[in-house]
This record gives C-alpha cells, structure tokens and sequence, in this order.
C-alpha cells in the first residue's frame, strides 16, 4: 500500500532557521517540497560533481580490491591454504570535507602518475622492440665512428627487394630478417647521399642496453606507485566512505536551504514539506517544545506528492520490481501486492520443472545465513520462486527433465499431472483472468479518484466480459450449467452492455455515450485478444525449459552408452551438469524478463498504471 502524505508549511524567523533545520534533520520524517532545481545553484552543483568523482573513485577502488584478493586466492591456492583469505580494509576516520577533497586529490594525483608511467614504459617497451631487431650495439661507437668520417644509416624493406648491389656501392651490411623485412646498415662517408629502394629507419635515442635498464626502472616505479594504491584502497576504503556520508549531508542541508523561501526583507523562512500521516503529532510535538510555527496544507491535485510503500513481509519482496519501472503516484494503489502472485506464478510456468525449483529452495535457503542483511530479500524471494517453480513443474510432469508421467512408480497418479495441451490452456486462462483482473483494478482506481458514476463503465466491461466467457466459454469446455445461470449470466452481460454504451462518459448525452461505447468495444475486444493470446509465451518458454532438460537427460546416456560402467559415470556427469547449469541459466533468464514484460505491459496497460511517483526521502543525516 501506499503510505498516506500529510502536507506542512514552516514560518520561522531567520536567526532561528539552522536550529529549526536541524530540529527537522533530527528527526528524520519531514520530506521537503522542491520548488527550485539543484542545477540553478552551483553550491549544489559542486556537491553533485564531488560526489560523482567519489562514486567514480570508489568504484575504482574497490576493483583494486577484488584483483587484490584475487591474487591472494590465487597464493594461497598454490600454497595449499584452504583457509578463507580476506582483506585488511582498516576502519573509517573521522573526517572534514577538507581531509576528504585532500584525499580526493591525492588518489587523482596518483592516478596520473601511474597513468603516466605506464605510457613511458609502453613507449620504452615499444623501442626495446625495435632494437631487439639491430642486437647490441653502442651509440658512443657510432659517433666516435662519424668523427672518423664514416656515417652508419639504418634501413629497412621488403626481403624480395633487398639489392645485394647495395652491399658494393654503399656498404650495407643485413642485420636481420623478421616478417619478410629485411633490416640493414650502409657505411658511408658523411654527407653520401644514399638513394635506395629502401626505408630509413627512425632509430630510439638510447641502445639496447639502456633501454633494458630503463625499463626496469620504470616497471619498479609502476609497482611501488601501484603499491601505494592499494594501501590507499585497504587503509582509506572506509574513510571515503564516510566522506561520501559527509557530503551527502551537506548536499541535503544545502538544498532545504535552496528550496526555502525568504519573505521580509529575509527575515522570515517559509518551508513546505511531507510527512507520513502517521508522524503528525511527533512532528507537531516537536515544533510546539521549539516554540516554531507551523500549518497543515491542504493537498491539491497539482502537488507531486512522495511515495513511501508499505507491505507486508511476502508482497515487500517484490518491491524492487516495481521500482525498477516507477513507483506508481499517491493518486493510485501501490501495484506490487496486486502483481506479486502473478509474477510467481508466472515465474514458475516459465521455469516449469519441479528439480529446479527444489534447487533454488535449496540455493536461497543455504546462501541466506551467510548472507549480507541487503541480500537476504533477494534470496527469499529466489525461494518464493522456488517453491512456485516446484509446485508448477511437479504438476506438470517435470523433475530435472525426467517426464514424471512415464516413470512405472508413477502410473497410479500419472493422470494428475498436466499435459502440453493443458498447460497452453491454463496459460491463456490465466492471461484472461489477469487481464481482467487489471481493468477490474482499474475501474476500482476511476471510482476512488473520480466516483462511482465514472467508474460504472468500466466495472460494466468487466461484468459484461466475464459473464459472456461464462455463458459461450464453459459449454465448449463440457461444462454444461443450469439454463437458469446462463439466462442470469445473459442477463448480467446485457445490463454490462447498456451501461457501457450508454453511461460511459456521465453528463454527456447519450450519442456521445453511444459513440464512445462503440470505440471502447473495438478497443477492447482486439486488446482482449491480443493481450490473452501474449501469455501464450508462459507455456512456450516452460515447454522448452523442460525439454531441454529432458534433451541434456537423453544426450548423457545416448553419447556414453559404449562405455564401461566405471568409465561411463563420469562423462555422463560431465555432460548432466553443464546441460543442466545451462538450461538453468537460461530458463532462469526467461523466467524473470518473460513475467515482467507481462506485468509491465499487458497488466499495466489493463490496470491503467500511470506511474511517475517521486521516492518519499525525507531529510535526515545519514
């Protein structure tokens, strides 16, 4: 559900204003109004980009610690240490927003440096590659050479053009031969001009020698540079992060400050904000001890009101999925306990073998104690899933691929478990009823924004649909109802029919209904169908799930069945575990995009979800 708002303004005199502010902070409820936007203001803009270049830094910093451990893994690994290896990541410091800015820049600064030593030692490497090619020799030679007289050039070109006529006329010497060059000297007396068929070779100021020093040099330097990164990444991790704290709460305090208003001459400070319904007398309370004025507004309809959801343990689950299309606006009913029944349902179809859902109970239910608080949601709901997808594919025949319905153990209650024909019926069933279900939701939603008169029609749709299924679809099922009922039901989708034709659109008159009824029909009877005949994908993706499954299953034995049974095993266990890794991966994937798109589009659409809300964050210090 959605947490009921209750709207406050603040007057308070200027000289009191931090006090009350930090009253406000104190107690952590009050979500402020915005009224201006942080990109007019650059105190707020600084805030912005200092604490993207930390989000940045510390994102950096923390792969230094994964290469880190891994590379002690790998250690330990080779030593025979089976003992779990961590890092030493020291505890926070306290710290100013200047100490902060210092090691800001001092890891920036650091970064350059290494950056800049790997672009020498990438240079200096990419010319010790090309004097390997020329071997030992030392300039001093060459220059005592030329004081002689003599010039030596270096040269290079194709070995199929390579003139031994040069060797006559200019002296050349070859030196070597790599992918097809050849490379070579001429000993010429200064100032020869030289014209061949061959490219003069642009020779590194220093030789082979010291390049190869150079290089170590600067390798050790890269190192000690790297070293001191990663005593920054193990002794400050924790310091930047209270940094970020620190700034997070300058940026808050900065921007109620930004959203206030000034009236006399900047005397007084007027404030609007949120607070849960429920904190009105703690908030009233707490204003009437400082002695600060305060009033309850009324909430219009142009207010952009903030959204705190509240639900139960099991529906809680499933909030992330809602925030990761958009909180629906305080106008409407929080849609997660709506669909949360749904998507394990669907999660389960998708998945559809029951060895699979018993491996992902048993994954959540091993992972969670040893879990990080923020990751044991997660987990509960991969159980929930679970369990769904034990129900769902035990009832449908499939155990690790292994089809129930023909296993002898089985044959007594091998009638109970659900074909693939049944299961593509039940899909589409359920489609129906889920899209029913929307517009039933939103039919409820018109009545509680706008009444119940404008709500009519569409909970007349809803009648007149499920009455018409009823009445045409149980006969063609075989179910065969009391001519009483279907005469009733007849009767129900008549009424449903002139309500939605003719009280569509109440105040207007009744050509305007009439026409607006016969648009709302085609609209819906092709969005119907289209809509129902979209959860089709529930059965086609747990279909093939557990024929894959039942695929990895006949490849195993099939590909070792001329083996003998103490050399068969482990092929075949070879073969089952990547087969089976895969198609749980894969149904996996399937399974969450598949069930997602069904609520996002086809229930969404249905329920007419308009989304938009904005997060209920109310200023407090972190």
């Amino acid at each position: 559900m959605i947490v009921k708002m209750s709207k406050y303004a603040f007057m308070v005199y200027h000289k009191e204003y931090d006090a009350f502010l930090e009253m406000l902070r104190s107690l952590g409820v009050v979500h402020i109004r915005e009224t201006k936007s942080e990109r007019d203001d650059a105190g707020l803009q600084r805030l912005m980009a200092e604490r993207k270049r930390l989000e940045n830094e510390l994102r950096q910093l923390r792969q230094t610690q994964e290469s880190r451990l891994e590379a002690l893994k790998d250690e330990a690994k080779a030593a025979g240490n089976k003992a779990k290896i961590t890092l030493p990541i020291a505890p926070e410091r306290p710290v100013t927003a200047e100490e902060g800015a210092a090691l800001l820049d001092k890891i920036d600064d650091l970064r350059d440096r290494i950056e800049k030593a790997q672009t020498a030692e990438q240079a200096t490497e990419k010319d010790l590659a090309t004097m390997q090619v020329w071997g030992e020799f030392s300039y001093a030679d060459l220059r005592r050479l030329r004081d002689a007289g003599y010039e030596v050039s270096f040269f290079s070109c194709p070995a199929a053009r390579y003139d031994e006529a040069w060797e006559t006329d200019f002296y050349a010497v070859p030196i070597a031969t790599a992918q097809s060059a050849t490379y070579f000297i001429t000993i010429t007396p200064v100032g020869t001009p030289i014209e061949i068929d061959a490219e003069r070779v642009r020779m590194p100021e220093k030789d082979l020698c010291t390049l190869r020093n150079t290089l170590q040099t600067q390798h050790l330097q890269r190192e000690e540079l790297n070293a001191q990164l990663l005593t920054i990444a193990l002794d400050d991790y924790r310091t930047l992060e209270a940094y970020d704290r620190l700034l997070e709460n300058e940026y808050t305090w900065d921007n109620a400050k930004v959203q206030t208003e000034r009236e006399a001459d900047d005397r007084l400070m007027l404030l609007e904000g949120w607070i849960p319904a429920a904190e009105e007398q703690s908030l009233e309370a707490a204003l009437d001890r400082g002695n600060y004025y305060c009033r309850k507004l009324e909430i219009t309809d142009a207010d952009d009101i903030p959204v705190e959801l509240k639900n139960n343990r099991f529906n809680r689950l499933f909030e992330p999925i809602t925030r990761l299309y958009s909180l629906p606006n305080a106008r409407e009913f929080d849609s997660t306990p709506l669909f949360a029944p749904f998507f394990m349902l669907f999660f389960g179809i998708c998945f559809g073998d029951g060895g699979y859902g018993l491996l992902l109970i048993l994954l959540g239910t091993l992972m969670k104690p040893r879990a990080k608080a923020d990751v044991k949601p997660i987990l509960s709901l991969l159980q929930c899933f679970g369990l769904a997808t034990l129900i769902v594919g035990t009832l449908s025949g499939s155990f690790f691929g292994v089809n129930l319905a023909e296993v002898p153990a089985l044959a007594s209650v091998k009638r109970y478990f659900l074909s693939s024909d049944n299961i593509m019926t039940l899909s589409i069933l359920i489609g129906f009823v889920h899209v029913l279900y929307g517009k039933f939701v939103a039919a409820m939603k018109v009545k509680v924004q706008r009444g119940l008169k404008y709500s009519l029609a569409g909970f007349a749709w809803v009648f007149l649909i499920l009455a018409l299924a009823l009445a045409v679809g149980l006969p063609m099922a075989n179910i065969q109802l009391p001519q009483p009922v279907v005469y009733a039901l007849y009767g129900v989708a008549g009424v449903g029919a002139l309500v939605a034709f003719f009280y569509n659109s109440p105040g207007k008159n009744v050509f305007l209904n009439f026409g607006s009824g016969i648009w709302a029909t085609y609209n819906t009877a092709s969005g119907l169908l289209g809509d129902t005949l979209s959860y089709i994908r529930l059965y086609a993706i747990g279909l093939t799930g557990s024929l894959l499954g039942g695929v990895f299953n006949t490849m195993a034995i099939d590909m070792t069945a001329g083996l003998p049974l103490w050399v068969r095993w482990l092929p075949m266990l070879l073969i089952l575990l990547f087969g089976h890794a895969l198609n749980i991966g894969l149904s996996m994937i399937s399974s969450l995009v598949h069930p997602m798109r069904l609520i996002y589009v086809e229930y969404y659409k249905n329920s007419e979800f308009e989304g938009g809300g904005t997060a209920y964050a109310p200023f407090r210090k972190i």
